[in-house]
């Protein structure tokens, strides 16, 4: 299925010479973008908790030829992100981007209304989304300028925007994300750093299509304006623009990339 949609064979050489982190990395959109910037000539660094996964993905792609590492951190521990970026600067020599896709998606089960959910729920879902996405962004940027500027990608959501009757500890997380990215374009836009936050509607990884009923997947797509579902190379094509030099004049923005689901009633 993914394959289909946008291909596998990427090789276009747009990110050639860039070293670029990938947090969250090991699985679904993470896994799906590293493996797009990799093909683009970036070397790559996959950063996530899930570390044998992340390792086997790295494996896969230094297969291939390209130039890869995996690292274990946790984005709940700022001790754990420091060591993350000092890892990657000491095996790259540089960082010119960070895709911030790491995200506590397990709390999303508890997520309910303001008046089920109780404060662990908020306190765990803002420490890992928003909170340590700040600290991601604190401990990349010194070396993005020192380096003369660079990009950095954040993984919003359609959530963020919409409005929905659950998840409002996600949904707020989401738009935290949003606000992050203009204060990071607005502050050090001129010093050439790059932010931009990327909304996706519903992506349709290999463990949701073997998980969700058909018939679910259908009334869903009924109510898009797409002819299909996104997948997560959906994801990584834009990613891996913001991330080249083609989107050199991109900053602050949230893109929303769901087939236009947000503009449906």
């Amino acid at each position: 299925m993914f394959d289909s949609v946008l291909g596998s064979d990427y090789k276009l050489g747009i990110l050639t010479g860039k070293n670029i982190l990938v947090c969250g990395g090991a699985t679904g959109i993470g896994a799906e973008t590293a493996r797009r910037l990799s093909s683009e000539g970036a070397r790559i660094g996959v950063g996530d908790c899930n570390i044998d996964a992340a390792s086997a993905l790295v494996q896969e792609l230094n297969a291939n030829g390209d130039h890869a590492a995996a690292w274990y951190y946790d984005q709940a521990d700022e001790a754990s992100i420091n060591a993350l970026l000092e890892t990657a600067l000491a095996q790259f020599d540089g960082l010119d981007g960070v895709f911030a896709n790491a995200a506590d998606m397990g709390v999303l089960l508890e997520d309910g209304d303001i008046l089920s959910n109780d404060a662990s729920v908020w306190q765990r879902t803002l420490k890992v989304n928003v909170t340590g996405t700040a600290l991601l962004l604190r401990a990349a940027l010194p070396h993005l300028l020192q380096r003369g500027g660079g990009s950095l990608v954040l993984t919003s959501s359609s959530a963020s925007t919409i409005g929905e009757a659950e998840r409002p500890a996600y949904a707020v997380s989401k738009a935290g994300i949003n606000a992050l990215c203009r204060h990071v374009a607005s502050k050090w836009g001129k010093q050439g750093i790059r932010c931009n936050a990327i909304a996706p509607g519903l992506v349709i990884t290999e463990q949701l299509e073997q998980n969700l009923p058909r018939e679910f997947l259908d009334k869903l797509l009924r109510s898009s304006p797409s002819a299909r579902h996104g997948v997560p190379a959906d994801i990584a094509a834009a990613v891996a623009f913001l991330m080249s030099d083609d989107g050199a004049w991109v900053n602050g923005q949230t893109w929303h990339v769901n087939g236009g689901a947000t503009y449906s009633n």
